[in-house]
């Protein structure tokens, strides 16, 4: 029998496969609802709130935060969620979740410590997200980790590599890693965020990119995704065609945009749930990707993202200070290799207890993913005796 309101393929938290360590079940919530309520409570959630998003936190108070983000994100995907008929409160805890292992300076120091680690084994910011919730956060006496249901740890890990699932594999026989070694696909409500955390950057990088200044209204309008929306606004409100009101004309068609894209999600989901016809959620396992866009909004997607990569993401301006962000976690790296007890404490512990070289590189990852934008400029700042960045 499925929790009332939630159609067959949907994930029941009655039927969850559980947790890695059993505990008693919640009196007044359910156990995705208690995952998402852990995860809100993390130390590593609150840290999302200095970390970037696109702009490093000093460049400015508005911009979007790795926290601002991932509770759009979450707004996005409950209201797709129930749509639906999806589980809304495990939609939400990967949502809210999702970027929790991400790095300081966003994709900048992602693709830097991952130049780091290179030789021992490589940096994904989806595996450090499921390290935090499975290790990383030490709040409970009877676990490591969070301990969150197997549902909402599969969702979190959105891409892995093959020799990382291997390994995922040997710890947790025909767990979160065994989908990326038989090639199958995660529940519904983990497809779901997938989309969601897409639909809501692109829209959001526009707002945080004619904020900054990088980009324009008028390079906006060879966008057709965002133009059809504006000229719908302005036709429908006249008066945002002046000056006074261009601010209000882009949140009014980045809103129509978003609306845009996920009444079309919702219907394009809907036609795949009827060709294929999932009746439970470990069918829906062996199928394609069924939470999806319509092939004429992909495309108009695609053209956003390729429009943002080559005006915002690649403007000489950002270019600039993430090359500052990446020397920043280069530098940072190579000083805890070689003074380990520059770490917090419990981090030079683990460094001195680690044996293998690879264990001793993983401790300092560790600790640098974690830190926020701000503590990392302070941090390289001592080290060094130089200011990159602030």
């Amino acid at each position: 029998m499925h929790e009332a309101g939630l159609a067959a393929y949907a994930c029941d938290p009655a039927q969850s496969r559980g947790r890695r360590y059993w505990e008693e079940p919640a009196p007044t919530r359910t156990p995705f609802q208690r995952d998402r309520d852990r995860i809100v409570h993390s130390t590593a959630f609150r840290r999302l709130v200095y970390k970037t998003q696109v702009f490093l936190n000093h460049e400015g108070d508005l911009f979007r935060t790795r926290l601002t983000h991932s509770i759009e994100v979450a707004q996005l995907g409950r209201s797709i969620a129930r749509s639906l008929s999806l589980n809304e409160d495990l939609v939400e805890a990967i949502c809210l979740a999702h970027d929790l292992g991400h790095t300081p300076f966003g994709h900048a120091g992602q693709d830097a410590l991952h130049a780091c680690m290179a030789e021992f084994g490589g940096f994904e910011h989806n595996l450090q997200s499921l390290r935090v919730v499975d290790w990383l956060e030490r709040r409970y006496p009877q676990f490591d980790g969070l301990n969150l249901c197997f549902e909402t740890r599969e969702g979190i890990l959105k891409h892995c590599s093959q020799a990382n699932a291997r390994a995922l594999e040997a710890q947790e026989p025909g767990g979160v890693g065994a989908r990326f070694l038989l090639r199958q696909q995660p529940s519904l409500e983990a497809q779901l965020c997938n989309l969601a955390d897409e639909i809501a950057y692109n829209a959001h990088d526009i707002d945080d990119g004619v904020r900054s200044g990088l980009i324009s209204m008028e390079q906006l309008q060879s966008i057709p995704l965002f133009e059809s929306h504006r000229l719908q606004a302005l036709a429908e409100h006249p008066a945002m065609a002046r000056l006074e009101s261009q601010r209000r004309l882009l949140y009014e068609a980045i809103r129509r945009m978003l609306s845009a894209q996920v009444y079309d999600v919702i219907e394009a989901t809907r036609h795949a749930l009827q060709t294929h016809g999932p009746k439970h959620v470990n069918e829906v396992r062996a199928m394609p990707v069924l939470v999806r866009f319509s092939e004429e909004m992909h495309g108009q997607s695609l053209a956003l993202k390729r429009f943002l990569f080559a005006n915002l993401y690649r403007h000489p301006q950002v270019v600039e200070t993430t090359n500052s962000a990446r020397q920043v976690v280069r530098d940072l790296f190579a000083s805890y290799m070689q003074q380990p007890q520059a770490m917090k404490p419990i981090f030079a512990q683990r460094w001195d207890e680690a044996v293998a070289p690879s264990d001793r590189a993983r401790v300092v990852a560790d600790f640098i993913a974690g830190m926020t934008d701000r503590y990392a400029v302070k941090e390289h700042e001592r080290l060094t005796g130089q200011r990159l960045l602030g």
